[in-house]
């Protein structure tokens, strides 16, 4: 099984086509969307995870290159320092896949890595520094 995360780039001439479903249908692959800018007839961009046996995977990155969409591997990952952070909540506020949330009960900062897109915005919010990224 092969899982990656990647920006996903349509051009004006391939937006509305249905790339993504052809993945799962064709290709037997799962994806989860961590953010998306699709607008009509101009250039675009999806953030997913796709997943999915190894084979069909590779099949299904050749398709992307056969149809015109340019992919960019997330190379990079979100990692909290436990240690520095002040659970201050400045990180939850500009996260866009809420990857990052407050626990009511205890009032600490959640960080689910997971759901995270590696956007970056948390880096600069976070006052004591415990938002980092990390070449992976």
């Amino acid at each position: 099984m092969t899982s990656k995360k990647m920006v996903l780039h349509f051009s004006q001439e391939n937006w509305n086509k249905p790339i993504v479903y052809k993945l799962v249908k064709e290709f037997n692959l799962s994806f989860n969307i961590l953010k998306a800018n699709v607008l009509p007839k101009q250039d675009s961009f999806l953030v997913l995870e796709l997943s999915g046996p190894k084979a069909d995977f590779a099949r299904g990155m050749e398709y992307l290159a056969k149809s015109g969409i340019r992919i960019e591997p997330i190379e990079k990952e979100i990692i909290r320092e436990e240690p520095k952070c002040i659970h201050c909540g400045a990180c939850t506020a500009v996260c866009p896949t809420g990857s990052l949330a407050i626990n009511r009960k205890t009032m600490e900062v959640i960080f689910d890595s997971s759901k995270c897109s590696a956007c970056e915005l948390c880096i600069k919010a976070c006052p004591p520094r415990a938002m980092e990224s990390r070449i992976v």
